[in-house]
Formats: C-alpha cells, structure tokens, sequence
C-alpha cells in the first residue's frame, strides 16, 4: 500500500440512488418515511408511479410496480436509534401480515421492509466518517469463488479502489465509492434469488475510460444519453465471463443532476412538540 492511499477516493465518485420497486406508495410511505423516518422527495416524482425518498445525499427510488428485493442488505445511518425504534413500534400493527420486521442487534437495528428488502440501520461511527444520515453501503449476496473476479472488474473497468476485509460474518470483497460509501460482496452457500432488475446510481469522474471497456465487451445495455449509460453484466476480466448481474445507472459529473440538494426533514418534529426552526435535519446541530 503505497503512503497516504487512504486519501485516495477512486474513480467512482458516489452511490446516490438504489432503485426497488415497490405495488403499493401508500405503505411504502409508511415505511420509510413515518417508520424509517425519511423525506419524500418534495419536487420531482410526486404522482402515484414513484416516489424518491430521501436519505441525506442518498435516495431511494421506489417506482409502483411488482416489488423487487436486493438478495443482501443496505445499510442506513440514522441520528436517533431510540427514536427508530419507537416509530418502527408504531407503524408495525398497520403493517401486520406483510414481511415487515425489526430487531435490535449489538449495532443496529435490522429491519425488513413489507416486501423483503433488508435494512441495517446504525447510529454515526468512525468507518462511516461523518456521515450522520445517509446510505454508507450496500451488500450483495454473490456465488462461491465470485467475489474476486467481480473485484477485478470494478478494479479494471471503473478504476475503484478494492480491498477483501473481514468481519464478524467472515470474508467480503469492498469496493470504495467516495470518500466513506462502499459496494460490499460476500459469497454465500445458499441459492441466490433470481436478479428481478432493480439497480443502482452511481457518478464516476472518468466516464470515457469505462464505456469503452463495456462499449468493446458488448456491455452496455443502454447507450449514453443525458451523461450517463448502464450496464448490467460484471464479467471477470481474464475471461470475459459474467459472475453477477446488477443494472448500474452510471453518470458523468457532468449529469445536471449531479450534486443535487435533497430536502431532509427531522422526523423528531411534531405539531405538539413544535421548534421554530427545526422542520429540516441538519447534521452536527444536535
């Protein structure tokens, strides 16, 4: 490792979106925004065939169709834990009958949306910088003798900066995004679920470097219009052979929307308990 590598950020400049569908706006607005206690995007997507949720500089995008479900987990950084607990308390008689659940673990709180999706929710901690509410990570379940290779690729065509680590669960493959977001691979034993198209955005600072390696392999799926194109297909490098499929939304810095502001809103709020001033989240005040 050469001197001072942990300044360096990689090619991949940030995961702004995660894309699931969901059938239903209604209890998905139960879930995240009065459970979870997000912010419904109030400018863009505000009908009934999506809805952008907002999670500090992250959003959800949760377009009303058949639901899809990531097989691993997201993590979510919140401010109040406590104050996740007691909201999550309250929407689960609404959403009894659904696949909707939440434990307390040593550090964080699991959670399952109604349609299976997974969720670690932590408080701030040093590996996430300083990140106070956002969406730091994501985690993939992948096939045995996979992980390395899609390593490779991230490594060879979009110029990331990767590592193996282990923790508590055992051996994952990172890949760094930005200065403290991550795409995280871990290989598993079980059948994995079939890939039902959900996807995820990210910017890169390089663009013409890897759409040309997609563009050369037959990779993209969707050619560049508005700064940005998509592939789905990671392939090992030495061989060209794809070990997991995942739809990347990738984007220029030059996508208009790159650097957008999110509205965020405290969930703490109320109209009993109402501060002059405090209808907006706003990091580092507490």
């Amino acid at each position: 490792m050469s001197e001072h590598s942990e300044e360096d950020v990689g090619n991949i400049i940030s995961l702004e979106h995660i894309n699931v569908q969901i059938p239903d706006q209604s209890m998905a607005t139960l879930f995240y925004v009065m459970g979870l206690g997000f912010t419904r995007d109030p400018y863009l997507n505000v009908g009934l065939n999506n809805m952008w949720i907002n999670v500090g500089e992250q959003q959800f995008h949760l377009p009303t169709r058949e639901p899809q479900v990531i097989d691993g987990h997201v993590g979510l950084v919140v401010p109040d834990i406590e104050a996740l607990t007691a909201r999550l308390e309250s929407i689960a008689p609404a959403l009894k009958g659904s696949k909707f659940s939440f434990a307390l673990n040593s550090d964080h709180i699991a959670v399952t949306s109604p349609w299976g999706n997974r969720y670690r929710c932590y408080s701030r901690r040093p590996d996430f910088g300083d990140m106070t509410l956002g969406i730091p990570y994501v985690e993939f379940s992948v096939a045995p003798g996979a992980m390395e290779a899609i390593l490779r690729f991230y490594q060879v065509a979009l110029g990331a900066p990767v590592a193996i680590e282990t923790d508590a669960e055992g051996t994952v493959g990172k890949i760094n995004v930005g200065r403290h977001q991550s795409l995280l691979f871990r290989e598993t034993e079980k059948p994995l679920a079939p890939y039902d198209g959900h996807h995820i955005a990210i910017y890169i600072a390089n663009f013409s470097a890897p759409y040309a390696y997609m563009k050369s392999r037959e990779l993209i799926t969707e050619e560049v219009r508005n700064h940005q194109f998509r592939f789905r297909d990671m392939v090992d490098p030495s061989d060209g052979s794809t070990k997991f499929v995942l739809e990347h939304e990738v984007r220029s810095l030059r996508h208009p929307m790159y650097h957008r502001p999110f509205v965020n809103r405290d969930p703490a709020q109320s109209q009993r308990a109402y501060r002059r001033g405090w209808d907006a989240f706003t990091p580092f005040r507490r």
